[in-house]
């Protein structure tokens, strides 16, 4: 009995919400409020009724009560007023689209309790009404106050704002919600629009950075809002746990991108730009470490505060620093520093006012401003870009008409000296005239000892010519019948192209013939006086089927030593060929030896060949 009389009081103590058509809506806070916290999460309802006679259930001294563990169920409990002749239908909705899981208990005339099942776990579908918000119809008593119970369980905080509020009221505020939703998710696709447009025109990154950074927004106020769930992902609840954190992090990572390009910080700030390199490396490593290690991390939206005060800073250090198109951007984050503020306060449970749905949306509506005033910084940007390169080209008009006056004042001073210049030339060209039929005289002269000069010359080129091809052959006749070193021989045959020209003359002076198909047409081959067979292709040097072939000593080495062993008769020794050539010994030995062969081979060939005997002995077909 006792009990019950506490049960009794403490339900009484609380505050009674009445159902009033004049008052078509009313947000429950304060002693409106009663909350129990179950650190278990297993209490039934009927053990959370039971208990109600203790002191569980505590008076809310926080104008919207705000979970704080993800382990633990939270109960609340309100007091509804009893039916005073309404004649609108009434609900209860919750603003917090977030939640995981809200069960309803709600009494009906006999107290008897009816549990529905609310929350973004659930699927769309199954909610009555078809709306973003979380809401239950609910039957004023008519004969005394409804106690209704509300459990609350979600991975996240949550803010539990509850509302009163009338059907008509309802169907009014979310058209209305809906209208500006329309508005808003609009403006965010005719701001990336436009920046496409500019990212056409202008080729720079920054447009896509902002709009990357306009439709993370617009994803992360949809989750917020409950709209994604209810027209994207309305059959995947488990996307609700998720897609929030994935929006900010991207909105967050695309707007310092964005702060980087439109600032210029590589140039305007440099230290900054590598500060907000390193917050970018961070953030992205919180993003890796809620999917993969905990996602409950996700919750901790506080940390945003990071990058967007960061940002917020580079705006008031290149403005302070005169970069004009920072002006506005210092404005939009000012806004959007605005509402994070105002958002953070009321999930933090600091905002000492009432939650109305202004405050709710304030984050929504700084987002607007802070667009609206990026496009004017961007604007501003392009404003200035273009007032810079109007004054760059009236600069080089300036300039172009002072070098074309500049030219107009030489162009007259040349004509002034060219006409000065004109006339001295003119009274000096009769002087010239007279001297000129002086120096034709002596041109006559000169003529005439020029034909007679060159007359003499004709013959003594050929003079020259003759006396030139007799020391050629007295020199060859001298090398070809007489021992010579190797100095004097080297002006008859000097360097290999002299060689080699000598032992194509010599090896095909009767003609050539393919030594595999016969054919006698051929072409010049890859090595010098080569010749390739024109039918077979068949390439043949000019040093094959010569004693020469496999030789690896200078080939101009090579024919003194012939002529040596020619000259010699074969009795010269390895020894001197050695000391005359300086090549070694051994090498001298193996090619003399093979002259030597050649030699007696040919023996009939060369004994009356005279000064060209030795050339005999350069081609020897038995070498394959």
């Amino acid at each position: 009995m006792v009990f019950f009389l506490c049960l009794v009081v403490n339900v009484r103590a609380q505050t009674t919400v009445p159902i009033n058509d004049k008052v078509q809506q009313h947000i429950f806070e304060y002693k409106q409020i009663y909350s129990f916290e179950d650190t278990t999460g297993n209490f039934t309802f009927n053990q959370v009724k039971a208990t109600a006679i203790t002191d569980k259930f505590t008076v809310n001294q926080e104008p919207t009560p705000v979970t704080q563990r993800p382990n633990s169920a939270y109960w609340y409990r309100v007091k509804i007023g009893k039916n005073t002749n309404t004649k609108n239908n009434w609900l209860l909705e919750f603003f917090d689209q977030t939640i995981d899981s809200i069960t309803v208990y709600s009494p009906d005339a006999k107290n008897n309790y009816t549990a529905t099942y609310l929350g973004s776990r659930h699927p769309f579908t199954a909610r009555f009404y078809q709306h973003k918000n979380l809401s239950i119809n609910i039957s004023p008593n008519a004969d005394g106050d409804g106690v209704y119970y509300i459990r609350i369980k979600s991975n996240h905080s949550v803010n539990i704002i509850m509302v009163l509020r009338s059907v008509s009221r309802f169907i009014s505020y979310a058209l209305d919600e809906y209208f500006f939703f329309g508005v808003f998710y609009g403006m965010i696709l005719v701001f990336g629009l436009y920046n496409f447009m500019m990212f056409i025109a202008m080729r720079q990154v920054q447009y896509l950075y902002y709009i990357a950074y306009n439709i993370s927004i617009g994803l992360y106020e949809m989750c917020a809002d409950g709209i994604a769930y209810q027209y994207i992902w309305p059959s995947f609840p488990l996307w609700n746990q998720y897609a929030y954190g994935i929006a900010l992090f991207a909105a967050s990572i695309f707007a310092v991108l964005f702060t980087q390009s439109l600032l210029n910080l590589k140039i305007n700030a440099p230290r900054l730009n590598k500060a907000i390199r390193w917050i970018i490396v961070a953030r992205c490593l919180y993003f890796l470490a809620c999917i993969f290690i905990n996602n409950c991390w996700f919750n901790y939206k506080i940390i945003e505060f990071i990058p967007l005060s960061l940002a917020f800073y580079a705006g008031c250090y290149t403005l302070f620093t005169g970069y004009k198109p920072a002006r506005f951007f210092v404005i939009g984050y000012a806004f959007l520093l605005v509402g994070f503020i105002i958002k953070s306060c009321i999930a933090l449970n600091m905002w000492w006012l009432p939650v109305t749905e202004f405050d709710y949306y304030s984050l929504s509506i700084c987002f607007i401003m802070e667009m609206l005033f990026i496009s004017f910084a961007i604007g501003d940007k392009v404003r200035i870009l273009k007032n810079e390169k109007d004054d760059a080209q009236q600069h080089i008009i300036a300039q172009m008409k002072q070098n074309e006056e500049l030219k107009d004042i030489l162009n007259k001073r040349l004509e002034e000296q060219v006409q000065e210049r004109t006339k001295e030339l003119v009274e000096k060209s009769s002087m010239i005239a007279e001297q000129n039929e002086e120096l034709k005289s002596v041109n006559e002269l000169l003529q005439h000892q020029a034909e007679e000069i060159s007359r003499m010359n004709v013959l003594l080129e050929k003079d020259n010519i003759i006396l030139h091809n007799d020391i050629e052959k007295v020199t060859h006749d001298r090398v070809m019948s007489a021992e010579v070193d190797f100095d004097e021989f080297s002006k008859i045959y000097p360097d290999r192209e002299t060689c080699f020209k000598f032992l194509s003359d010599l090896k095909w002076e009767t003609g050539y013939a393919c030594r595999r198909c016969s054919n006698t047409h051929y072409g010049n081959g890859h090595l010098p006086y080569s010749r390739r067979c024109s039918k077979c292709g068949y390439e043949e040097s000019v040093i094959a089927y010569t004693i020469l072939q496999n030789t690896r000593i200078p080939i101009n080495k090579a024919f003194y030593m012939i002529f040596l062993m020619y000259s010699t008769k074969g009795k010269i020794s390895s020894h001197k060929l050695s000391e005359i050539l300086s090549i070694r010994q051994s090498t001298c030995w193996a090619y003399s030896s093979r002259i030597k062969k050649v030699m007696e081979n040919k023996k009939k060939d060369i004994k009356d060949a005279g000064n060209k005997g030795w050339s005999k002995l350069v081609i020897d077909n038995t070498v394959n």
